[in-house]
């Protein structure tokens, strides 16, 4: 069953005549067939109209789309082999954050990445995708198995921002992410970020601080969500679509920004209606990064990984 955010409305009205069409058992199908071609035309029109006009509010509900591919899909797709590795070593797993060893057009790497599940139990078991404090300290025990075996590492990053339950806190949480994004600007091998739907907050940044943040077409990456940033601006969640105008979470806005080095087109209509076709994009992507970087020395990778965090913003106008 699809699922049409409030903007497609007249999108998902025009795709239920088309099914309605299809069920029809009239004798007279040719008639049928060129309605239904006619529209499905208008179908195409409108999707490429209303995804290329999208504000930032917009592009927010796409990024929280139930459809878009989730971490395990790219997994799946992109890495062969693949091997879970689960736990922190000091309180348990985090099922949250997938991670493990695998193969990606020819190398070994390290996968770590935000899962938010497909459905509704499956989110539950995930939490959503809000990790809590095990689930970086899970991503650091992984970073420092690619340091010692020259692994590189690919993140995936989808997550409404950490855990902010009282258990997470009483275990360390802000030291939990901070130690993770040590890890990351630490790392002497190279490190590829990808923003496949949601980079909310520190949750985010704890396992993006890479030499190549690449980032979906409609994907967001924010200091905060919309609704959390109007709640405390103007203490009404319903100003949340200002306040995605303010915060530049776009894809576009961070790449003028410098946030991030690189976007991936998605298929007209967001990735959740051709998911193989985005998965594809961004392997192919990845590959071409990866290659540039797996020749160059861990000390350079670095240096230059911590020069371009702290050149974020530096000579930017907002």
């Amino acid at each position: 069953m699809n699922t049409f955010l409030d903007f497609e409305k007249p999108i998902a009205e025009l795709e239920g005549k088309i099914k309605e069409l299809h069920h029809l058992g009239s004798s007279d199908r040719l008639n049928i067939v060129d309605e239904v071609t006619k529209l499905q035309s208008k179908v195409e029109r409108l999707l490429k109209q209303t995804y290329a006009e999208l504000t930032p509010w917009q592009k927010t509900q796409v990024a929280r789309h139930p459809g878009r591919p989730h971490t395990s899909d790219y997994i799946n797709g992109l890495i062969e082999n693949f091997t879970p590795l689960a736990g922190d070593r000091c309180f348990g797993e985090d099922t949250a954050v997938i991670s493990g060893i695998g193969r990606f057009r020819g190398y070994s790497v390290i996968v770590i990445g935000h899962e938010k599940g497909a459905d509704t139990s499956d989110r539950v078991h995930h939490n959503f995708g809000m990790a809590r404090p095990e689930g970086y300290r899970k991503a650091v025990r992984l970073m420092s198995l690619a340091d010692r075996f020259s692994l590189p590492v690919i993140t995936f990053i989808d997550t409404p921002g950490a855990y902010p339950g009282v258990g997470a806190e009483e275990r360390g949480q802000a030291e939990a992410i901070a130690r993770s994004t040590e890890a990351c600007l630490g790392l002497r091998v190279p490190l590829i970020s990808v923003i496949i739907g949601e980079g909310g907050s520190g949750g985010a940044i704890a396992l993006a601080s890479a030499n190549h943040v690449i980032m979906l077409e409609n994907a967001i990456y924010s200091v905060i969500s919309p609704e959390g940033c109007a709640s405390i601006l103007w203490r009404n969640a319903d100003k949340a679509e200002d306040a995605a105008e303010s915060l530049r979470l776009t894809s576009r806005d961070l790449h003028r920004l410098k946030v991030i080095d690189e976007i991936v087109q998605e298929p007209v209509g967001g990735a959740h209606r051709a998911p193989e076709d985005v998965i594809k994009r961004l392997g192919d992507s990845l590959d071409s990064n990866l290659r540039k970087l797996v020749d160059i020395p861990g000390g350079e990778l670095r240096a230059r990984r911590r020069r371009k965090f702290l050149d974020i913003g530096a000579g930017t106008e907002n």
